[in-house]
């Protein structure tokens, strides 16, 4: 068999087998920011903060019996990304509040643009270690909203601090947690 004849068969695999590859990268590409959202929202990495059920908000009342009505300072911290037209920002700044015991905190937010305004709000947690133990059950940060032109709403947040935080190591000396929100204009 010819040398020559080989090469246009070997180019073809080699061709075939880099174009795969490129295309798993590609691939990969768009699905790592939804498979590092997920894995944040698990971990509570990067202090992500968890989803909690109301059941759950119960278990941890019941475990917050046992903290002696331990507390912990909470701030909150409201901003919109660049090109949003709306004000937002958190009602109260800073909240004590019992670990374990429900909990909640009302943003406010006013569209000040000519036309409706739908956002999305990110947010995280500080420090980090805190994001696994900080539960959202209710949370604006959940959906889009959407304002019309010159409305305002209030949007609350109903969360707890698990009282799980008072045995890890990590969160010893912890006195303050930030829970930090940022809106994002949708589209």
């Amino acid at each position: 068999m010819n040398r020559t004849a080989q090469f246009p068969e070997k180019n073809g695999r080699v061709a075939l087998i880099l174009l795969a590859v490129a295309a798993g990268m590609l691939a990969l590409g768009f699905a790592s920011v939804p498979l590092y959202r997920l894995f944040c929202q698990v971990t509570g990495f990067g202090g992500t903060t968890q989803r909690a059920t109301l059941a759950e908000s119960v278990t941890a009342e019941k475990l917050a019996q046992s903290a002696g009505g331990r507390t912990i300072s909470v701030r909150f911290d409201g901003n919109v990304s660049a090109g949003m037209p709306w004000t937002f920002g958190p009602e109260q700044v800073t909240q004590t509040v019992a670990i374990g015991r429900r909990n909640m905190a009302l943003f406010s937010a006013k569209n000040n643009s000519s036309v409706p305004v739908t956002g999305t709000a990110s947010f995280n947690v500080e420090p980090e270690q805190a994001g696994p133990y900080f539960n959202k059950i209710q949370c604006f940060c959940f959906t889009e909203q959407t304002l019309q032109p010159g409305q305002a709403v209030d949007m609350p947040v109903i969360y707890y601090v698990d009282p799980k935080a008072l045995d890890d190591p990590d969160m010893k000396g912890v006195e303050q947690i930030t829970l930090s929100y940022t809106f994002h204009r949708k589209g």
